[in-house]
């Protein structure tokens, strides 16, 4: 680059071009959302801890999702809350390329928990005299702490290319927050490898990850319509219908964003799937998993009942 050329030390975020009134309505629908998603994941947390009935592998994992929501929530609403009220809605290029990375790390997490807690369903459903000894929780915690050090190896990666380029002007950021492809658009040089790695990253934790879900689900339901207790199969169902909700939401969602054909308006529709990865699939999680299990239900009614015996 030239040295006279000036280069871009904090960014503008667009965010929603609406008006004030809009904008404050906005503010106060997505803080409501934002404070159900704190509240839903935070009272599967404290269940989970407080209930010994729920130190299994299975609510072990859907603590590590709760985790993951309540961090991706956090990462980028209060931000996008803030600059709702505020005209000039400036970041920093260093917390900028952080709030990517950790973008990035928390979505490659959250994919990679949802196939270990398929695995953990189909080991239940198909291998139930075998469940304790493959899922015991050596090997419980060796995939959680894999899941999240991919996560984060991926996503320092994707911010590792992005630091290479030169950042020169335009500093506008059409979007909520620095999204990796809006942040790509400003880049003052060749961006074709960032959007090749993009793409090879989304097939590796995205269509991989998915294939692989659906083979364990597709020998879930082959193995429960095999079952000849109704009340087995009633519960069977249930708890995988609730995973299956999580994953068609999440991995739906991410293709459609990252590897689909981009639409006449690409920059809006990046933005509302990335406000349904950052405020609705963290809200809705807990209450999938909270309205279609008996046990999260059971355990908070002993809860609340112990409170009310002390």
């Amino acid at each position: 680059m030239a040295d006279n050329q000036t280069w871009v030390t904090e960014f503008i975020l667009l965010g929603f071009p609406l008006s004030p009134s809009v904008q404050t309505l906005l503010f106060g629908l997505f803080s409501l959302f934002y404070v159900l998603t704190l509240l839903g994941n935070g009272i599967i947390l404290g269940l989970i801890s407080l209930d010994s009935r729920l130190h299994t592998p299975m609510y072990f994992f859907l603590s590590h999702l709760a985790i993951v929501d309540i961090s991706y929530a956090s990462n980028n609403v209060p931000k996008m809350l803030v600059n709702l009220l505020n005209k000039k809605n400036t970041i920093s290029f260093v917390p900028c390329i952080m709030q990517t990375f950790l973008y990035m790390a928390f979505a490659h997490t959250e994919c990679l928990i949802l196939v270990v807690m398929s695995h953990d369903r189909y080991v239940a459903i198909c291998h139930p005299l075998r469940y304790s000894v493959i899922m015991r929780w050596r090997v419980c915690t060796v995939q959680a702490v894999t899941s999240w050090a991919c996560g984060s190896l991926l996503a320092l990666v994707h911010v590792g290319l992005v630091l290479r380029l030169p950042f020169c002007g335009p500093h506008e950021i059409n979007h909520f927050f620095c999204e990796i492809l809006s942040v790509l658009k400003l880049a003052c040089a060749d961006t074709r490898l960032n959007q090749a790695v993009i793409f090879a990253a989304s097939v590796l934790v995205l269509v991989g990850p998915l294939g692989l879900v659906l083979l364990s689900y597709t020998r879930i339901l082959a193995a429960i319509l095999r079952t000849r207790s109704g009340e087995g199969r009633g519960k069977a169902f249930s708890t995988c219908s609730s995973h299956l909700c999580v994953v068609g939401l999440f991995f739906g969602s991410a293709i459609v964003m990252y590897m689909a054909p981009k639409s006449r308006h690409p920059e809006e529709q990046q933005k509302i799937l990335s406000l349904f990865y950052s405020l609705f699939n963290p809200m809705l999680n807990p209450l999938i998993y909270s309205l279609r299990n008996a046990e999260i239900k059971g355990a908070l009614r002993r809860v609340l009942w112990k409170d009310r015996l002390m």
